[in-house]
């Protein structure tokens, strides 16, 4: 695939995903919701990576660094955001820290990370087809 099918391929995994995220928060699996928001988020900053630095993403799940390696520019609460969405993959995958996960992500707690994460799209997107 050329780099610009490869952006389009990981922008439209993101978009199948979100969702698959909103679907599982509507029937109250608020930690499995913020599991998925995580990939949704790390898909699009595949893609940007793609786009701005090389075709072979990095086989890593952590968000801020994807973006750093990708040379995207974020503010401190960009970063900050990136670094708790990163955890979501981490707690939500690992037994020993699941259960822990699970009380923590109440609907209230979901709720304001979803809108987060969805906002965080809606800013990174369109870079992503931008010339």
């Amino acid at each position: 695939m050329e780099r610009d099918e490869l952006v389009h391929h990981w922008v439209e995994q993101s978009d199948r995903d979100l969702p698959v995220m909103e679907t599982l928060f509507a029937n109250g699996h608020y930690m499995w919701a913020l599991f998925v928001g995580h990939l949704v988020t790390e898909k699009l900053l595949k893609a940007y990576y793609i786009k701005k630095v090389d075709t072979n993403v990095p086989f890593i799940h952590d968000l801020t660094k994807i973006a750093d390696l990708s040379g995207l520019v974020l503010t401190k609460e960009q970063e900050d955001f990136l670094d708790e969405v990163t955890e979501f993959n981490i707690k939500a995958r690992y037994h020993d820290h699941r259960q822990k996960f699970y009380k923590k992500a109440t609907k209230e707690f979901a709720q304001r990370y979803i809108i987060s994460i969805k906002e965080f799209r809606s800013w990174l997107k369109p870079q992503l087809i931008k010339t």
